[in-house]
């Protein structure tokens, strides 16, 4: 295998479409309905429709703030480079190990599925088998880390294969749904309201499994460097991607608490978007859905991969983990160190898996445990975007609002959610959520020592790096501020 070092990502590679897709695709909307629905269920009851909608709002702002720091600094790593930057080194480097953390432990939460779906499609028997699972999961992880591996290029291709076919099963069951007769109970509006929660805690544990549906979007910023006028399209996607999986994902929640009863949700577990299938075209509609949760696991595994790689590859490139991980592949111009050393720890955590026992039981805790991790890392975003915009937040009130506000409202919704749920997971959850981030304290205090220049950053300022950017002579006609040039622009 020829490889070299000193070597870039390649650039221009996805457009405003592909990466669009891509965003899509990170928060998997049929993956994510089958895996969390049963949790979210059991966790705040009928309220799920609101724990979407409440943890949607936080969350736009949470985009807002990537898509404002993607204008003025175009880095793999995303969150990884901005609040090392903007905030602190040692607080970067932890936000950039969360992502990693919480997409290396999804690798066991979506592969074993995307085995059990499989397996189910044959014999619903099979599907139970928790050692076969993880084997047949593992055989399609493996198969998506050589699509990884083959450069970006390959990796949309396949995605708009997987994706589209999942948008059209998707958006033909919400309008079978609206159509369909037997209702288990009628639609509550109430369903979109505070009343089915619980008090705080159970308002922050729902709002915590509802950012667990949301996450992955982030991966348009992983993808920055290979992407065609990055600096505006990686928001942009992000937006709009965020924008299609809410809608979905409200028609789909609210269709189970109408058509289901709870009795069938918490019986179907992860395979709860099968049971309503059946409900709404039975002998064919729990085949075509089981369909598309698989094609939706599979095209979430690509993405996540893509995240976890890339940010490896920046840490290795800023030599804040072993300088092999930002080594590029000269072919296919992708960081293979880094996408072999994610498959070695994903082999051994499905060999872990497969001898855990029960894999609802195992979803449940990686589902909270990667909660946790979404929140710190996205919590630290939002704070970070308003400090890196800190200059130009008072130059309008759409600046003040869309740069300021909003991400600190997503940057205080995530650290709540964080802090109250703490008392409410389960000690697995825990071990996994927290202990996960206090293993990244060893490499940090490692590569600190050892003089990384990632540890010396030069400020983020957003003034000065839009003024670089986008530089207009002050007589052209065209000459605009850089808080000018901001507000077009998220």
């Amino acid at each position: 295998m020829r490889t070299t070092t000193g070597r870039g990502l390649q650039p221009n590679v996805l457009g405003t479409f592909d990466t669009t897709v891509m965003a899509v695709a990170g928060s998997a909307p049929a993956y994510s309905l089958a895996a969390t629905t049963a949790v979210l269920f059991g966790a705040v009851g009928l309220a799920g429709p609101a724990a979407l909608l409440y943890c949607a709002i936080p969350m736009l702002g949470i985009v807002l703030a990537y898509a404002r720091l993607g204008r003025i600094d175009v880095n793999a790593g995303a969150g990884y480079s901005w609040v090392g930057r903007t905030l602190h080194p040692f607080l970067g480097f932890l936000s950039g190990w969360a992502l990693v953390v919480a997409a290396t432990v999804f690798m066991v939460a979506g592969s074993l599925p995307a085995g059990a779906l499989t397996l189910s499609l044959f014999d619903a028997g099979l599907a139970e088998n928790t050692p076969l699972s993880a084997a047949v999961g593992f055989g399609w992880f493996l198969l998506m880390l050589l699509v990884v591996l083959g450069g970006a290029r390959l990796t949309v291709r396949a995605q708009l294969l997987m994706s589209g076919v999942e948008m059209l099963i998707l958006v033909g069951f919400v309008l079978a749904a609206l159509l369909h007769r037997g209702h288990a109970v009628a639609f509550d509006w109430s369903w979109l309201g505070l009343g089915h929660f619980d008090g705080p805690a159970g308002f922050a544990s729902g709002a915590l499994i509802a950012a667990y549906y949301y996450w992955g979007w982030d991966v348009t910023s992983n993808l920055s460097e290979e992407t065609r006028d990055s600096r505006r399209t990686a928001g942009l996607a992000a937006l709009v991607g965020v924008g299609v999986v809410f809608l979905l994902f409200e028609a789909f929640t609210i269709a189970v608490n109408i058509l289901l009863t709870a009795e069938q949700i918490e019986a179907g577990g992860a395979g709860v978007l099968a049971v309503l299938g059946q409900e709404i075209w039975p002998g064919v509609g729990g085949k075509l859905l089981i369909v598309a949760v698989l094609l939706s696991t599979i095209a979430t595994l690509e993405t996540t991969l893509i995240q976890v790689t890339r940010s490896l590859f920046a840490m290795g490139r800023d030599r804040t983990l072993p300088a092999a991980l930002g080594t590029v592949h000269r072919r296919w111009n992708t960081p293979w160190v880094a996408i072999v050393a994610v498959g070695g720890a994903a082999l051994l955590m499905f060999g872990a898996a497969a001898a855990a026992g029960s894999m609802g039981q195992i979803l449940e805790h990686a589902v909270a445990a990667i909660g946790l991790q979404i929140a710190f890392y996205y919590g630290l975003a939002g704070i970070a975007a308003v400090v890196a915009y800190r200059g130009m937040l008072l130059g309008s009130v759409r600046n003040l609002l869309l740069g300021g506000v909003w991400p600190l409202l997503g940057s205080a919704f995530m650290f709540w959610a964080f802090a109250e749920s703490l008392g409410e997971l389960s000690t697995p959850s825990l071990v996994i959520g927290l202990g996960g981030l206090l293993v990244g304290v060893v490499p940090m205090i490692v590569y600190w020592r050892k003089g990384s220049s990632y540890y010396r950053p030069a400020r983020l300022d957003a003034a000065r790096a839009l003024a670089a950017a986008e530089p207009f002579a002050p007589s052209s006609p065209r000459a605009r501020r850089p808080d000018e040039t901001l507000a077009t622009d998220f």
